[in-house]
């Protein structure tokens, strides 16, 4: 297994933008620590850090809408990843495909 200590030097939890791999939308935001993305790399499913529940969360446990990871890429300073992804169904705990569609309108 690679060194990932990298990531982690910092901070316990890094972000993690998953987006979907054949049409490059945005599905969701998670974090990960050293753990978790252990494990990404040896099932090929996303797993991530949940702050809420604090323990390990493998997405689609519950809902079977797995992220199978494609490809993972750090960010310039290791302090986020991005995971490519082929989703098994909506990203969003909601139903929505992406956790992203609360849109905030500027003022003015």
């Amino acid at each position: 297994m690679a060194d990932l200590s990298r990531f982690f030097n910092n901070y316990p939890l890094i972000p993690v933008v998953a987006q979907d791999h054949a049409t490059n939308e945005v599905l969701m935001l998670a974090f990960t620590n050293a753990e978790a993305l252990e494990k990404t790399l040896e099932t090929g499913d996303a797993w991530f850090w949940s702050r809420s529940r604090r323990c390990l969360w493998h997405k689609g446990e519950t809902s079977g809408n797995v992220l199978r990871v494609v490809s993972i890429f750090a960010s310039c300073c290791d302090d986020s990843l991005l995971y490519r992804v082929e989703p098994a169904g909506p990203a969003c705990h909601t139903g929505a495909v992406s956790c992203f569609f609360n849109e905030i309108e500027p003022e003015g």
